[in-house]
């Protein structure tokens, strides 16, 4: 019957204690040196070598051929203390969880008094020293502050701060940390080659990722594994089983889920999961810590074998594909919903329920990418207001004057893209023309609808009609519409800003309105404007409005604009009051016409 391959492979000298060389290499020093002290603190977490190092010290101190840093393991007192020893009469081993009251530590004290039996050195180790009252402790303290020179004490502990001040402060406390997985896994190559056992891909990462850095733990885990396992091949399925962690295939099957925002693959996953009797909080720790290697394949890319220690090279290149599926922030989002779910997840009633909304988060978050835009939707719902072919009456024509009062929220974001700006390569006005704007107007226009609604609402009737000299004139349906983009916020900085952003120019800006353009030339005017060519954007200039000032983002109403000028007398004589409302309603067909290309229903038909 064979022994625990702990109890086996445990070091016989401080060159075969792996991952504590911070503790190792300072004793060693001492032990050469011949600078030893009487008392000695070794704390740190299960399994990772504190009794172990106890013994090889006791070995060193104790050793025919010593005190020396590395015994010869054929003495009298090496043997004994050695794997297949029993223990020494000089070494004496207390368990103080058992052993912690006064009665225990003045028998302790007792003992200490009489010379070694045979050895250098009486020396005492104390396991689980925490464990010790107060009381006990107080009553050692004196023999461990001033112990007989043949005496030597050593405390074990995986919590210091329970063993008094008193006691800590007269001994060289070492502390003891858990081993790191790669030399883990060096280690374990080494035991499975001496026992002449062969293991699967991804076996041993489980098992190192499952004794969590505990030796022990770790050896106890693979111990179980190899006794188990058939020809002397640990098989991956099987260690799946044992060990308790998710299957790589159900992993692999909810990431691709999630890449392709494929919800009803998620949900069947899940439902494996539920169905195959896993623990769901184990399900969501190996989920994470999948999105981790994930996370890590995409930043090293071919370089990720030096920190995935351990997969096999094909599964590290399946991680490296599916991370090409995702973007970092949406790999970071994820993780964040998947540990948030695993903190909350104590007490969960129904672990069903629990994860099959976290999938439903995660699916939610991973959907805006392939959705229409906000403000696109926004602009499609507002349309069927407008668009009624059968109405007659102007009453579309109060859908654009309102939408800068409906929208106004959205216009503080503005301030905040200042800086934005500052990073765009400046352009040479004169190297863009006036086509250049005509062609890329409805990209600005777009551009101005996400920066600011209310902005869109009174420039997106507007066109390009003119540049030179970073002076742009544009064409506005109506008087009305200048004054709106003058008076409505800061439209005409937002759209200078968007102009800038996409093409590198700040520009000025000059006023045509479409409705006067198109009117008969009264007489007043001079002759040259009268002989220009009937095109309404170019006949006449009754609304010039140019911009001074840079800084000012308002555009001043054109002077000559108001009614004052005289307008010749229709041939119709149509009633004032039509001639008042023709400037709306022909604002309301020009929105009709740029925004749904219909043409209005004349009111003589």
């Amino acid at each position: 019957m064979s022994s625990a391959l702990y109890r086996r492979y445990r070091p016989q000298n401080f060159d075969e204690l792996i991952g504590q060389d911070q503790v190792t290499e300072p004793l060693m020093a001492a032990l050469t040196s011949d600078r030893v002290n009487h008392a000695y603190l070794f704390s740190g977490p299960r399994g990772c070598g504190k009794t172990t190092s106890a013994r090889i010290l006791a070995r060193c101190l104790n050793c025919h051929q010593g005190p020396t840093a590395n015994p010869c393991g054929e003495c009298e007192s090496c043997v004994e203390l050695g794997r297949g020893g029993h223990g020494s009469l000089d070494v004496v081993e207390i368990d103080a969880a058992s052993h912690n009251g006064v009665d225990d530590a003045r028998d302790l004290r007792e003992r200490a008094i009489f010379a070694p039996a045979r050895d250098r050195y009486k020396i005492f180790i104390l396991d689980e020293a925490h464990m010790v009252t107060p009381q006990g402790f107080n009553a050692l303290l004196k023999i461990v502050e001033e112990p007989p020179e043949h005496v030597k004490f050593i405390f074990a502990t995986t919590e210091p701060d329970k063993v008094i001040s008193t006691i800590r402060s007269r001994t060289h406390h070492y502390p003891f940390r858990l081993v790191a997985t790669a030399e883990m896994l060096d280690y374990l190559v080494q035991v499975l080659e001496s026992e002449k056992v062969e293991v699967e891909d991804g076996v041993l990462p489980l098992v190192v990722r499952a004794g969590g850095g505990s030796v022990r733990d770790t050896l106890s885990l693979l111990d179980q594994l190899v006794a188990g396992s058939e020809n002397n091949l640990v098989a991956y399925e099987r260690a799946v089983g044992l060990l308790g962690f998710t299957h790589e295939a159900l992993l692999s099957e909810i990431i691709d889920a999630f890449s392709g925002n494929d919800g009803a693959k998620a949900f069947e996953a899940i439902d494996k999961v539920i169905q195959t009797g896993q623990d769901a909080r184990r399900f969501l720790d190996d989920l994470l810590e999948r999105l981790r290697d994930l996370i890590i394949a995409m930043n090293l890319g071919d370089q990720a074998e030096r920190v995935l220690r351990g997969m096999a090279p094909e599964q590290i290149e399946r991680i490296t594909i599916q991370a090409s599926k995702f973007g970092e922030r949406q790999l970071a989002e994820i993780a964040e919903t998947v540990n948030q779910s695993l903190q909350e997840f104590s007490g969960a009633t129904s672990p069903r329920l629990h994860l099959e909304l976290l999938c439903a988060k995660v699916l939610v978050s991973g959907k805006p990418s392939h959705q229409v835009p906000s403000t696109v939707r926004a602009e499609t719902e507002s349309k069927p207001e407008v668009s009624t072919p059968s109405e007659t009456k102007p009453v579309e024509t109060k859908a654009p004057s309102a939408k800068p009062e409906e929208t106004k929220k959205p216009e503080p974001e503005e301030s905040k893209k200042p800086a934005k700006a500052e990073k765009i390569q400046t352009q040479d006005p004169e190297s863009y023309s006036a086509q250049d704007f005509k062609n890329n107007w409805d990209e600005v226009l777009e551009r101005l609808a996400k920066a600011s609604r209310s902005a869109w609402a009174v420039a997106f009737t507007t066109k390009v009609v003119d540049y030179q000299n970073g002076v742009l004139t544009l064409l506005f349906q109506s008087n009305n519409d200048v004054e709106n983009f003058k008076n409505a916020g800061n439209a005409a900085e937002v759209l200078r800003q968007q102009i800038f952003e996409l093409m590198g120019v700040r520009v000025k800006y000059k006023a045509r309105i479409a409705e006067q353009a198109a009117k008969p030339e009264p007489k007043t005017e001079p002759a040259p404007v009268a002989n220009q060519e009937p095109e309404p954007t170019e006949e006449s200039e009754p609304e010039e409005v140019t911009q001074t000032a840079e800084e000012t983002p308002d555009v001043a109403p054109p002077a000559e604009s108001k009614p004052e000028v005289e307008q010749p007398e229709p041939a119709n004589n149509e009633p004032e009051e039509s001639k008042s409302e023709q400037p709306e309603q022909k604002q309301g067909e020009s929105v009709l016409r740029d925004v749904l290309g219909a043409k209005p229903i004349d009111k003589d038909q």
